[in-house]
């Protein structure tokens, strides 16, 4: 017994090894960042028009799209969990293409798009193109991705059996849905959302291309890290990029308190 323990002790302490020195990375990576100049520079790095814009425009745009994703991730994580229906691995394949795609490719589809006869007939309703809407609509593609596959995740979880129980009371699917699975899939709902906030505040390349980065009208905090190393304000872009992990840290933590793997 004494020899199985070893190796067993062995492998277990070989693992450790391994994840203490990735984290021991990350931890330097984030530490050099946030020693790099004083607190108070880094303020007023913050306190600058520009960049207060920037982290308005995020807070809204993120907050938006991450809305619009959950509003399409639950009927589309619904069908995809319970539906039973020819072509659903091929479907499930293509709902996964905004994840794969390299983001630059998927602000140039939006742009693309925009110039066709379909895209210029939106655009006479709502403009997208180098505005906020863009900026909105380049997040939702990405973060809505995200959103579907955990909301799959969430409902190939939960018992059909409560649902099933309610239809058998007199209820139609749609309130059997309403009343029964969606209450129970609320913390679910709540990482969708939240991965999906996190997704659009880390969003660059899209908004890049669709939107632009125009300061004081489309430049959101990914662009603005951006803009300020490309004028050499090497200060500003650590304030944001310090920003920015802050929010993911407080969106990691809120999904974890809601009992939520992401």
């Amino acid at each position: 017994m004494t020899a199985p323990r070893r190796r067993l002790s062995s492998f277990w302490i070989g693992l450790a090894l391994v994840t203490g020195l990735y984290l021991a990375f990350l931890v330097a990576l984030l530490g050099a960042t946030a020693t790099y100049t004083s607190p108070g520079r880094l303020w007023d790095a913050l306190r600058t028009r520009e960049i207060q814009y920037s982290i308005g425009l995020s807070l809204v745009t993120c907050t938006s799209s991450a809305i619009l994703a959950l509003l399409l991730a639950v009927p589309v994580g619904y069908l995809l969990a319970r539906g039973r229906f020819a072509g659903k691995a091929l479907l499930d394949a293509m709902l996964d293409i905004p994840i794969v795609l390299p983001p630059m490719v998927v602000g140039l589809c939006l742009l693309i798009f925009f110039q066709t006869p379909a895209g210029k007939l939106i655009e006479r309703v709502v403009p997208f193109t180098y505005t906020v809407a863009g900026v909105v609509l380049a997040q939702f593609v990405i973060g809505a991705a995200f959103a579907v596959r955990t909301m799959r995740g969430v409902f190939d979880h939960l018992s059909s059996r409560p649902e099933d129980v309610a239809m058998t009371l007199g209820c139609s699917r749609g309130q059997a849905v309403w009343l029964v699975t969606l209450p129970a899939a609320r913390r679910g709902m709540f990482a969708a959302f939240s991965i999906a906030w996190a997704r659009s505040l880390g969003e660059f390349g899209p908004i890049l291309v669709f939107a632009g980065a125009t300061p004081m009208k489309t430049e959101v905090l990914p662009t603005s890290v951006f803009m300020q190393l490309s004028v050499g304000r090497l200060e500003a872009a650590v304030a944001v990029s310090l920003l920015m992990v802050g929010l993911a840290l407080v969106v990691l933590v809120a999904v974890r308190l809601a009992g939520e793997r992401l």
